[in-house]
This record gives structure tokens, sequence and C-alpha cells, in this order.
């Protein structure tokens, strides 16, 4: 196949309004800002990637604006020119030329793996290996730190049979409190519903430890990153009748082979954008896999384009033990798609259309486009 050369790169940061405040130990979120990476190739074909993090910088290192500087600045003066079908040669050259980025560089493998799937006309999951399944089970985040308003929009979710895995962001307030929300909300589902729990790295290695145990009792059957360091997270390991999970402390294969050597974690999140793309995500699965550490399907509550790449990734796992959160899309209230995600029956239904299967509602993506940097007054 002749090759096809990279002619142009276009990015954009697209601010979208959520559902309601989004809360978590680190802030609030009450929006989603997108950073949309378009690759433009000489055979006609447009990759598009995206992205994404969680509350701005709170999270972690990278913004939109960051990942948008990079990839204008750095990565797509480097990119011009190459030959876009050797995705992971390309990478691994970029990965020379800037260090760290993985949020900015999953994006643009995200872009490249697009426009290599429609110019196949193959699905992305066919890249990466071949899927073993085409649905995948979705988790729901239930965050808005009230529990009768989050007891009912569990209910909501049952009964439109959305989803009946929910996940809890605690971690914000004491202890005792946030155990006593977990236990409440657990007690009105009952059996319905699957009840986990998410800490963030709130919680000292002390805290945890008693923490965890009325968790386990309240009903929680995984606890994420309660803790900050990977040392901690192995030390609690095993103390428990719950599972652990790594999320934040995986930040590459490097990472996932540290922590599988010290037998860290009972569950790895695996995400895209956390690790530096998909294939390195597909390394750190392997990993995990090799060490009899079990799968969770992650999410930076990304929009469309991150949740389907992610998607298309977990269709191939041979292991999936803990299902996905994928829910990215239905925190949003404005479509982006022209043809809006199938979210029914409790799962998510993975596009096998070429490349991501996807497309952008121009018009509407257009619309909350940025235009220029954010302005700041002085509120005093």
């Amino acid at each position: 196949m002749p090759a096809a050369i990279i002619e142009r790169i276009e990015t954009s940061l697209v601010d979208l309004p959520t559902i309601r405040p989004h809360k978590l130990s680190v802030a609030t979120m009450h929006g989603q800002t997108l950073m949309l990476v378009r690759v433009f190739c000489s055979d006609g074909v447009v990759g598009i990637g995206e992205g994404t993090t969680i509350a701005g910088m709170a999270y972690g290192p990278e913004s939109p604006e960051a990942m948008k500087l990079a990839i204008d600045a750095y990565f797509a003066p480097a990119m011009i020119g190459q030959d876009a079908t050797r995705i992971q040669a390309l990478m691994a050259h970029l990965g020379k030329l800037v260090k760290l980025n993985h949020f900015a560089k999953s994006a643009l493998e995200t872009a490249l793996l697009d426009a290599q799937g429609k110019r196949l006309g193959v699905p992305v999951s066919e890249l990466l290996g071949g899927r073993r399944r085409d649905r995948l089970p979705v988790a729901w985040t239930l965050a808005s730190g009230d529990t009768a308003r989050d007891i009912a929009e569990a209910e909501q979710m049952l009964a439109t049979r959305r989803h009946r895995i929910f996940k809890l962001k605690i971690g914000a307030r004491d202890p005792r409190a946030d155990i006593q929300h977990v236990a409440d909300i657990k007690s009105a589902l009952g059996d319905r519903a699957e009840v986990r729990v998410d800490v963030n790295m709130a919680w000292s290695e002390a805290q945890a430890s008693w923490a965890v145990p009325s968790l386990a009792d309240a009903g929680c059957e995984l606890v994420e990153q309660p803790v900050a360091s990977a040392a901690a997270l192995a030390r609690l390991m095993r103390r428990f009748p719950v599972a652990l999970m790594a999320d934040e402390v995986l930040q590459g294969p490097e990472s996932a082979f540290a922590i599988a050597s010290e037998h860290g974690a009972d569950v790895f999140a695996i995400k895209i954008e956390q690790n530096g793309g998909l294939f390195a995500a597909q390394r750190v699965a392997a990993i995990a896999d090799a060490a009899g550490i079990e799968l969770y399907g992650g999410t930076m509550l990304e929009g469309a384009v991150s949740t389907i790449a992610a998607a298309h990734l977990f269709t191939t796992f041979a292991q999936l033990q803990w299902g996905t959160e994928l829910f990215g899309p239905l925190l949003i209230t404005e479509e982006i798609l022209t043809q809006p995600l199938d979210y029914s029956d409790f799962g998510l239904t993975v596009p096998v259309g070429p490349g991501l299967g996807i497309e952008l509602d121009e018009a509407r993506v257009k619309r909350f486009t940025r235009d220029g940097l954010i302005k700041v007054t002085d509120k005093r």
C-alpha cells in the first residue's frame, strides 16, 4: 500500500456542559473540555482523536489547553511529512522527542489508528488484534455527594436498564461520613446492583486500614486507589475481603510491571490516556493478565471519541472481569456525533464501522469550540 503522508494537524478545545456537578475528592467538575485533534493525510483520510482530563489539572499534570499547546508546538512539526500508516514507529519516534505528555500522545495515536482503520476499511479493534466481544458492561458513577440524590439517580438507571453497576466517588469528607453514604446507598439498592467506590488517593494508609473493612461490611465489592502511593497500596493488599484497584499509580507499562512485581493490586484500571495511548494500555493489560491481576476498563470521563477508542481496545481483552466505566458521553448534555452511541440493556455497543466507527457532527462541535483562551478577571 502506498504511504499516506501526514499533511497537517489541527487541534481545538470544545467546552461542553454536564448533566450535574461531578464531585471527586480532588475537585468538583461543572463541565468538560475536550481537546480534539484531526490528522489530515495525503490520501484524503482524516483521523480524529481526543484528549480529556478529569477536573482540569486537579487530577494530573496535563490539561486540555496544555495538550493543544504540546501538539501545536512540538508534536505536529515532527509529524508533518511522516508516514501515517506506520503508527507504532511514529509514536516511538515522538516518544524520543517529547517526554511524558501521555494524554496528548494518546489523542494523536487514536487519530492515527482511526485514519488507518478508515484506510483499510476495518474497525480499530481489528488493528489491535481483533475483538472478542461486541458489547461492554458499563458502570455509572454516582458523584453528586448527596445520598438521597444518588439513590434516586441509581434507581432511575436501574429502571431504564442503563446501568446496574455503580461506583461512588468518596474521599472529600470524613471517612466515617463516606462509609455511611456507601452503606445507605447499598442498603437501598440491595442485590439489584453492585456498589464500588473510588477514593482518588484521598486517604492515608492508616485511614484506609480501618475504612476498607467497614466498606466491605457495607457491601462494597471494590475499592479504587484508596491511597496515593503504590507502596502503600501494596501493603494494604490481601488484608481485606474486598478487591483493591490501582488507578492513578498506573502511568504506563513500566509502572504496571513494578506494581505487578510487588503484587500491589487485585485489579488494574486500564485507561488509554493515562498510560500514553492504546498500544501502551494494551501492554499494561498484558502485564496484568500475566501476573494474575484482573482488569477494569477505566475512563477519564472522556467524550465520545476517546470513549469509543478505549472501547475498541477493551473488546480485544481476553478477560475483562470487572467490566468498564465508559459512561463519559452520558455525563455530557450535548450530543456531538451524527449517530449517538448505543447505551442500552446495561451496556455499550461498540461500532463496527471503519476506524472508530463514529462521525462528528461538525456543526455542533463548532458551536462549542472555544475561540481563543479563557479570560480571567479579577474577582476581588
